[in-house]
Protein backbone atom coordinates (compact mmCIF):
# COMPACT_ATOMS: atom_id res chain seq x y z
CA UNK A 1 0.00 0.00 0.00
CA UNK A 2 2.86 2.32 0.87
CA UNK A 3 4.47 1.76 -2.54
CA UNK A 4 1.20 2.50 -4.33
CA UNK A 5 0.75 5.76 -2.44
CA UNK A 6 4.35 6.74 -3.18
CA UNK A 7 3.78 6.01 -6.88
CA UNK A 8 0.56 8.05 -6.97
CA UNK A 9 2.24 10.94 -5.15
CA UNK A 10 5.16 10.82 -7.59
CA UNK A 11 2.85 10.72 -10.61
CA UNK A 12 0.80 13.69 -9.37
CA UNK A 13 3.92 15.67 -8.45
CA UNK A 14 5.48 14.88 -11.83
CA UNK A 15 2.31 15.99 -13.63
CA UNK A 16 2.16 19.26 -11.72
CA UNK A 17 5.85 20.01 -12.25
CA UNK A 18 5.61 19.07 -15.93
CA UNK A 19 2.59 21.33 -16.40
CA UNK A 20 4.28 24.26 -14.69
CA UNK A 21 7.42 23.76 -16.75
CA UNK A 22 5.38 23.68 -19.96
CA UNK A 23 3.56 26.88 -19.03
CA UNK A 24 6.76 28.69 -18.09
CA UNK A 25 8.69 27.59 -21.18
CA UNK A 26 5.89 27.88 -23.74
CA UNK A 27 6.96 30.00 -26.73
CA UNK A 28 3.51 31.58 -27.12
CA UNK A 29 0.83 33.04 -24.90
CA UNK A 30 -2.46 31.17 -24.66
CA UNK A 31 -4.18 33.31 -27.31
CA UNK A 32 -1.22 33.08 -29.69
CA UNK A 33 -0.98 29.35 -29.17
CA UNK A 34 -4.68 28.87 -29.97
CA UNK A 35 -4.22 30.91 -33.16
CA UNK A 36 -1.19 28.87 -34.20
CA UNK A 37 -3.01 25.60 -33.50
CA UNK A 38 -6.07 26.72 -35.48
CA UNK A 39 -3.89 27.64 -38.47
CA UNK A 40 -2.05 24.33 -38.33
CA UNK A 41 -5.29 22.36 -38.06
CA UNK A 42 -6.62 24.28 -41.07
CA UNK A 43 -3.46 23.46 -43.03
CA UNK A 44 -3.74 19.80 -42.10
CA UNK A 45 -7.38 19.71 -43.18
CA UNK A 46 -6.47 21.22 -46.57
CA UNK A 47 -3.65 18.69 -47.01
CA UNK A 48 -5.96 15.80 -46.11
CA UNK A 49 -8.62 16.97 -48.60
CA UNK A 50 -6.01 17.32 -51.35
CA UNK A 51 -4.57 13.88 -50.61
CA UNK A 52 -8.07 12.37 -50.62
CA UNK A 53 -8.86 13.99 -53.97
CA UNK A 54 -5.61 12.72 -55.47
CA UNK A 55 -6.20 9.21 -54.16
CA UNK A 56 -9.77 9.24 -55.44
CA UNK A 57 -8.59 10.27 -58.92
CA UNK A 58 -5.95 7.54 -58.82
CA UNK A 59 -8.51 4.91 -57.79
CA UNK A 60 -10.98 6.07 -60.46
CA UNK A 61 -8.25 5.76 -63.12
CA UNK A 62 -7.39 2.30 -61.87
CA UNK A 63 -11.06 1.29 -61.93
CA UNK A 64 -11.42 2.59 -65.49
CA UNK A 65 -8.39 0.54 -66.52
CA UNK A 66 -9.85 -2.57 -64.94
CA UNK A 67 -13.22 -2.04 -66.60
CA UNK A 68 -11.66 -1.45 -70.03
CA UNK A 69 -9.31 -4.43 -69.69
CA UNK A 70 -12.30 -6.72 -69.00
CA UNK A 71 -14.19 -5.39 -72.03
CA UNK A 72 -11.36 -6.31 -74.40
Amino acid sequence: MKKAMAFIFGAVLGGVLGGLTAILLAPYSGEELRTVIQKEVGNIQVEIKEAAQMKRAELEDHLDQLIHSQES
